[in-house]
């Protein structure tokens, strides 16, 4: 097996001329301490028999506040051991009551499946722990109510599972000495806030059997940790942030794809590679040479097609080989997620081309190398996935492709905005009232709301109560509010719209994986091309209503791209800034969206091969904006001819940036541009939130939108291609079908923009 001692020499293999920049972080010394004096003595043991002879400092040091009942965040590197800060006082305390509980919140399964393996590997006795999600079959979750102390979930399960029915969990939530939330950097925009208010719920739920447990919180580096983590808990908390763990060195590349001839003969313009393309070449690359790789992806489709290209070209190489990587990413079944984690643990697999469901904790032991295909939209991420290799202190290697998306184009030829920067503080917002007011009827159901409960959900619950209570959701007493439903309120904590939607064979009715409902109307849609595995499916029929959509096998020559159309109107002005021509603004918007066509695109040249019309519903979302307004004579001054294209092209490229500055995804925000929009009169842009009233991402915009949109400008100018490409004004997103654009009218609307606003 290769290991990368020189990961200079192996880019060097991979291909010089793509990449743009080098960074080399240096090697680390760690720093130990000794043993807290609390720590029992056969906990040492245990730990001493997994090769831990003494803590890091930051471990002890957070550990010890958790031991002295204060809450704690600790926010240190990828591989840093965070979970012995928290493993520490919990089993501690379970050693030394032999009642007392603990409950440990991961964001996703197999994180929460990895730390079960770690903790159970210790093999204390007494502790029995277990998990406690979507997956444990209904003959143990009764057992692990009465006898796990260390039970391991999920804020669904916790939400939809446990909450609800507290009095079946009440033995347990009586004994809780402390609260694990890990990798809680993730939760942001909806879902954080969402979980923010989760986590108040069951600190309200063990008030009411005698418990004030203990919070333990684990993140990537971040800025601000203990800011967020007050957010998000509603505690004061201590932060520990210096990382002394020793890390190996780490040679990170950014590498952008080079240009090929485009599909329309000699005289076509020059296209750049596609980074799902680049990305599966470096995998297989990798992969011959017996570098141990793992490849993230944004998208599920993605993590497949990664894969699928690999394997075919391994195995042309060398025959068999391509049975050495595989595609890893969420809607696969259980069985399937822990053959491939299996897998990768053993060795058996060489390469994996995965989503963001590894990107957390995970122990994946023995990795040599990371490819990030495309930014995975903020530094902590990045960080994260490029910390996955090289976790025994072994030199590693990690290189971001970048896609042919304005972003990433600045990215890799403006390194200093990566390298050298803190990374983004976490953005959520628990007093949002499409979330405040949903939370508020799940704990009047699970126990009537009383006055002395109020402070625990801030101070916009009073009006929020009211407002429910006047539509009839809440009853007023003098002992409280009491939920008037027969059933459970429906609440959607990743605000995914409901149910997901199942995907089957229909020959066999096999069912191959599930697809969240805001995404269906993009990826399972009547025509559209679904991979699962390297293997291609064509969809027959989308059936909303019964949520499945049913698909056959083919090989077709094209992928599948949803186009859609949106309509937008201004309900309130939060805040605004009169700059003269110009008008910045943040307030309340009402969205209708509708999902209309899709495009056949050839594989490899991204051909278009036609365009066929689809009839889905429209949809509807209030959310919040930020929009600027020009005056027509400012345009003109500043010789902007074509108005609507420059508009539209500076949209773009506004919110490709936009998550450069907010903790957000390209996908979670969109847009629309208007030569004069009914509510304003005049020429406006919008970016917006991609979520009931809003994830905090148009608010963080507002609040700096001098830097957003200079950092747009730069990224438009400073692009090579004549015209507006995809690095720079063209969306992937785009229901216009990217016309009309204007590449140098976006930069004459942002020169004027930008002088006109206060710096």
């Amino acid at each position: 097996m290769t290991t990368v001692a020189e990961p200079a020499e192996l880019l060097r293999r991979l291909g010089p001329d793509s990449v743009t920049h080098i960074e080399r972080v240096p090697t680390r010394e760690g720093e130990t301490v000794p043993w807290p004096s609390w720590v029992p003595d056969p906990l040492r043991e245990a730990l001493a028999e997994r090769g831990v002879a003494a803590p890091w400092r930051h471990q002890a040091e957070a550990a010890s506040h958790a031991h002295a009942g204060r809450h704690v965040v600790v926010a240190t590197g990828t591989a840093s051991g965070k979970s012995l800060a928290y493993q520490l006082p919990a089993l501690a305390a379970l050693l030394e009551d032999p009642r007392a509980t603990t409950l440990y919140l991961a964001p996703t399964k197999a994180l929460a499946a990895d730390q079960l393996r770690a903790v159970a590997a210790l093999g204390i006795d007494g502790v029995r722990p277990a998990c406690y999600d979507g997956d444990t079959p209904r003959e143990e979750r009764e057992w692990i109510r009465q006898h796990s102390r260390f039970v391991l979930t999920n804020p669904d399960m916790l939400h939809h599972g446990i909450l609800p029915g507290h009095a079946a969990w009440q033995t347990f939530l009586r004994r809780l000495r402390y609260v694990v939330v890990d990798e809680c950097h993730t939760y942001r925009g909806v879902f954080g806030s969402h979980v923010a208010h989760v986590l108040r719920r069951l600190r309200r739920a063990a008030n009411r059997y005698g418990r004030t447990p203990v919070f333990v919180l684990a993140s990537a580096t971040s800025g601000d940790p203990a800011t967020s983590a007050k957010r998000l808990t509603g505690l004061v908390v201590e932060a520990v942030t210096e990382d002394a763990s020793p890390r190996g060195g780490v040679t990170f590349a950014l590498w952008e794809p080079p240009l090929v001839p485009g599909s329309g003969g000699e005289d076509a313009a020059p296209v750049r590679r596609s980074a799902l393309r680049e990305s599966a070449d470096l995998l297989t690359d990798a992969v011959i040479n017996g570098v141990r790789t793992l490849a993230f992806v944004r998208s599920r489709r993605g993590a497949e097609a990664i894969a699928t290209m690999a394997r075919r070209s391994l195995d042309e190489a060398v025959p068999g080989l391509g049975a050495r990587v595989a595609a890893y990413r969420g809607g696969y079944l259980r069985e399937e997620r822990r053959e491939l984690e299996a897998a990768l643990h053993s060795g058996e697999l060489l390469g994996l081309a995965s989503t963001n469901a590894l990107e957390l904790g995970v122990d994946l032991v023995g990795l040599d190398a990371v490819v990030i295909c495309g930014w995975p939209g903020t530094r902590a991420s990045l960080w994260q996935q490029a910390g996955r290799a090289g976790r025994n202190g072994h030199e590693a290697l990690a290189v971001l492709v970048a896609r042919d998306d304005p972003l990433d184009t600045y990215l890799v030829h403006h390194p200093e905005a990566l390298f050298g920067r803190p990374v983004e503080a976490t953005v959520l917002d628990p007093a949002n009232p499409y979330v405040l007011a949903p939370q508020l009827c799940s704990a009047a159901y699970e126990a009537p709301l009383t006055r002395a409960d109020l402070p625990l959900f801030g101070p916009d619950a009073p009006a929020v109560l009211d407002e429910l209570v006047a539509e009839g959701v809440l009853r007023r007493r003098p002992s409280g509010w009491y939920w008037t439903g027969e059933g459970r309120p429906e609440v959607d904590l990743r605000g995914t719209g409901g149910l997901p939607v199942c995907v089957v064979e229909a020959a066999t009715g096999r069912l191959l994986g599930t697809v969240d409902p805001a995404s269906s109307h993009f990826m399972v849609h009547s025509g559209a091309v679904y991979l699962h595995q390297g293997e291609s499916y064509v969809v027959d029929t989308l059936d909303l209503d019964d949520a499945v959509a049913l698909v056959h096998r083919e090989e077709p020559e094209w992928s599948t791209h949803a186009r859609d159309v949106t309509s937008l109107s201004v309900t309130s002005v939060r805040s605004y800034v009169d700059a003269g021509p110009v008008g910045l603004f943040f307030g309340d918007v009402d969205v209708t969206s509708q999902v209309v066509s899709y495009q056949r695109r050839r594989i490899g040249s991204g051909e278009v091969l036609g365009t066929w019309p689809l009839d889905l519903p429209t949809r509807e979302l209030r959310t919040t904006a930020v929009w600027f307004t020009l005056s027509p004579r400012s345009l003109e001054a500043a010789g902007v001819e074509d108005v609507p294209g420059g508009l539209h092209a500076a949209e773009h490229a506004a919110i490709g940036l936009l998550p450069l500055v907010a903790t957000c995804d390209r996908w979670d925000i969109g847009g629309l541009s208007t030569a004069a929009h009914p509510d304003t009169g005049t020429p406006t842009v919008f970016v917006y939130d991609g979520h009931p009233g809003g994830a905090g991402f148009a608010e963080r915009a507002y609040r700096i939108a001098a830097g957003w949109l200079q950092a747009t400008r730069d990224a438009i100018d400073g692009c090579a291609c004549e015209a507006g490409c995809p690095s720079c004004v063209q969306s992937p997103k785009c229901g216009n079908g990217n016309n009309p654009l204007s590449k140098p009218d976006a930069v004459r609307v942002l020169d004027v923009v930008l002088a006109s606003l206060p710096r």
